[in-house]
């Protein structure tokens, strides 16, 4: 790849976008990642080169260059564009892009029945399916982690429905980069998105159809005859939980109908690391330094 930096994998060498539009890799082990680096000047390099491309073309370039690559998505028509135009490549195992589908138990039945059609559609693509940890069905969910948990605790919520599903993902699916389905016009924090960007963990990001318009998107979904969520026809642009998305009205912009009457606009995943993932991180650093020390001490003891 790139050269490298130092052996010590220097985020700050890999961070060089500001992490508010970033796509948080959720994982705990950097370890876990294959080491691909990128310095800050091939970094920006790249975003020279690829901004001017097709997003087929960065599709290509990312099938070459980036090992241990997957989309993620919820299947907006973003992300169904991506895996469509992925499909046509004709790409052979095993460079193929597996999809990986955060289900927090908590989306529509329409998003559901799309997954299906989905694997019909494209019967070559695997998608794998991660849940919160330890429960199968929304009524599991609150068992354990109580009603309308995303009222009571939203950055709770966040993290148990999806950054740690994100986290266990990557770990057990050894992904070093990620297609997403970020737009630039879908404005707010995603205004000033890069096509490739390196999260806080070394997660490599790349939006292929950054440069796109919503109607661009929505041209090639009807052109090209790719299913989408039904729930488009009905006043949707941008679809999440269920508990979390309205529909918009005429003018609006595509992501007002997300967390509707809140300051927030991105779930745990697109955010910096949440609060509560911050805390997560801590106690496992707090845990580490104790095993060190214990480990010290038994070592002082035998000599």
């Amino acid at each position: 790849m790139s050269s490298r930096s130092t052996p010590t994998k220097g985020l700050d060498v890999m961070s060089v976008h500001d992490t508010e539009s970033g796509y948080v890799s959720g994982s705990g082990s950097e370890s876990s990642l294959p080491e691909i680096y990128f310095t800050k000047p091939h970094l920006a390099f790249l975003n020279r080169q690829l901004q001017f491309l097709e997003p087929q073309d960065i599709l290509r370039w990312c099938i070459t260059s980036l090992p241990g690559l997957f989309q993620t998505t919820a299947f907006g028509l973003t992300g169904l564009v991506t895996l469509d135009m992925l499909s046509k490549m004709k790409i052979p195992r095993p460079q193929m892009v597996d999809l990986i589908f955060l289900d927090t138990l908590h989306h529509f039945p329409e998003t559901l029945a799309l997954v299906d059609r989905i694997r019909s559609k494209y019967p070559l693509v695997n998608v794998h399916v991660y849940k919160p940890d330890g429960v199968e069905t929304p009524s599991e969910f609150a068992q354990k982690h109580g009603q309308r948990l995303w009222e009571t605790d939203d950055e709770l919520y966040d993290w148990v429905a999806k950054v740690e599903p994100a986290q266990r993902a990557y770990r057990e699916l050894q992904v070093a980069a990620v297609l997403t389905g970020r737009r630039r016009s879908q404005g707010g924090k995603r205004g000033d998105l890069n096509v490739i960007e390196v999260d806080e963990a070394g997660l490599i990001k790349v939006n292929p159809l950054a440069n796109w318009s919503f109607q661009q998107v929505q041209d090639y979904v009807k052109e090209n005859q790719v299913p989408y969520n039904e729930l488009l026809d009905r006043g949707y642009k941008s679809i999440g939980d269920w508990h979390s998305t309205q529909p918009i009205k005429a003018g609006e912009d595509e992501r007002a109908g997300r967390w509707k009457g809140q300051q927030k606009t991105e779930c745990g995943i697109h955010n910096p690391r949440s609060k509560f993932a911050q805390y997560v991180q801590q106690q496992e650093m707090k845990q580490q330094e104790e095993a060190l020390s214990k480990a010290l001490g038994r070592l002082e003891v035998l000599t």
